[in-house]
């Protein structure tokens, strides 16, 4: 990452709005958002199915499902954050493969870290897992709120919903309807 060149960058927006990039409170400014994107699109040099590491799945073949992972990007088409929060769910196929539960919440984050589409990060996190386990399915649903309408445009709070749905969840009704209901709290 150039970061030189994004605080190059970031003193010719100030200018360009019409700031002062010498005035006392704007002078670290650039160093400081070319630290912040360092972090937030360090996602950009990490292969996601690298950081989901395997172990046999010891005849374990029901659903896994992680909820409720907490994540925030960046939107590609104005440089503002959207934020939600992801679940992720797969069946291990026979005598295949699982990973740590935590291994679900690193590709999410690791995802999350670029700048990107909603539906774009949902299937690239789907894919990862299918690359990863070679799952029988594996289903993606990512809520999220994004700053480019909320506090631009439209300026409305709204949430947006993707899914990327893979193997028996796509092929299987009632498969998709149980991990569906589990997500919302009405499993069981």
């Amino acid at each position: 990452m150039d970061l030189e060149k994004i605080n190059q960058g970031v003193k010719l927006i100030l200018e360009g709005v019409g700031e002062d990039a010498q005035r006392e409170g704007l002078l670290d400014t650039p160093a400081r958002v070319a630290s912040m994107y360092e972090d937030v699109f360090s996602g950009l040099e990490v292969d996601p199915v690298s950081v989901i590491t395997t172990m046999p799945a010891d005849r374990h073949q029901e659903m896994v499902l992680l909820k409720d992972i907490s994540f925030f990007s960046m939107c590609e088409h104005h440089l503002l954050p959207f934020f939600g929060k992801a679940h992720v769910a797969y069946i291990p196929s026979e005598g295949g493969l699982i990973t740590g539960l935590s291994k679900l919440a690193t590709v999410v984050q690791v995802v999350a870290r670029r700048p990107q589409l909603q539906e774009r990060m949902t299937s690239t996190v789907a894919d990862a897992m299918v690359a990863a386990l070679d799952p029988l399915g594996v289903l993606v649903l990512v809520q999220a709120e994004h700053l480019c309408m909320s506090m631009r445009g439209i300026r409305s709070t709204a949430q947006t919903v993707t899914s990327a749905v893979r193997g028996i969840f796509r092929t299987n009704a009632a498969t998709r309807a149980e991990v569906l209901a589990m997500i919302n709290g009405r499993a069981w």
